[in-house]
């Protein structure tokens, strides 16, 4: 199991200079949203328990970019707010009402909103994290478009990603296919597929980072992130900026 995106909620906190007053319609409540708001808890379960060593790898290979990222940050698809504490990341968005009241529990300020129509001004962020969302969102380049427009020029995005080709990736397309809880509403994409969209909506890759080489089922311990792209890789990080205008 893993993370995802959301809709509404309200704001915490001192963020709300960042708002721009126009939340996700009310009653427009998609079955993707249903299922991680009534598995919550199993969610949020899965990075103390089966997962407690794929998210502390996952968070080491993230770290690597930390240094390079113009701030204030914010994660589209917080979900419970288990990167984003990790990271020191500030503000959250995600359609989900339950997982973002877990996130607030964490000390996160949190939206309710979904990533490709976000409630913020354009030009106030400095970095936006997408980890494990862009599979479940409706239109990566939607997404990637809004977070285009919500970064200072400048910007910077960190994706977490599972690519497709991958031994996890394949895992979880199976998955997927045989009505899994979580993954049957997710759509795994290449890293081609990744770069290409990250160019259509003005971004640059600057540095890719991979982790996650034991295979499903196999891992034992805590990875240190490679330099680069893998195939055999579980979990790559993309950091790529925004073309300054």
């Amino acid at each position: 199991m893993k993370r995802v995106a959301t809709n509404q909620v309200s704001t915490v906190g001192n963020s709300s200079n960042r708002f721009k007053g126009s939340f996700f319609p009310v009653g427009m409540v998609e079955s993707k949203v249903r299922v991680f708001d009534s598995l919550a808890s199993d969610y949020d379960a899965w990075f103390e328990e089966e997962g407690r060593l794929i998210f502390a790898s996952e968070v080491e290979a993230l770290r690597q970019a930390l240094s390079l990222l113009p701030k204030p940050w914010i994660e589209v698809g917080v979900g419970s707010g288990r990167f984003a504490q990790a990271l020191g990341i500030d503000i959250g968005l995600d359609p989900s009402s339950k997982l973002l009241e877990m996130a607030r529990n964490r000390g996160i300020s949190v939206f309710l909103g979904r990533g490709e129509e976000m409630p913020f001004l354009d030009g106030v962020f400095g970095t936006a994290f997408f980890v494990v969302t862009l599979c479940f969102v409706d239109s990566p380049r939607e997404t990637l478009g809004e977070a285009a427009r919500l970064l200072k020029s400048g910007g910077k995005v960190v994706l977490g990603m599972v690519f497709r080709e991958s031994p996890w990736g394949q895992l979880y397309q199976r998955e997927k296919e045989t009505g899994h809880n979580f993954y049957r509403h997710a759509t795994f994409y290449s890293h081609a597929e990744v770069g290409m969209l990250l160019k259509q909506t003005g971004f640059s890759i600057e540095k890719v980072v991979s982790t996650l080489f034991q295979h499903p089922g196999e891992v034992n311990h805590i990875e240190l992130p490679r330099q680069g792209f893998s195939a055999d890789a579980g979990f790559a990080v993309i950091l790529a900026g925004k073309a300054s205008v």
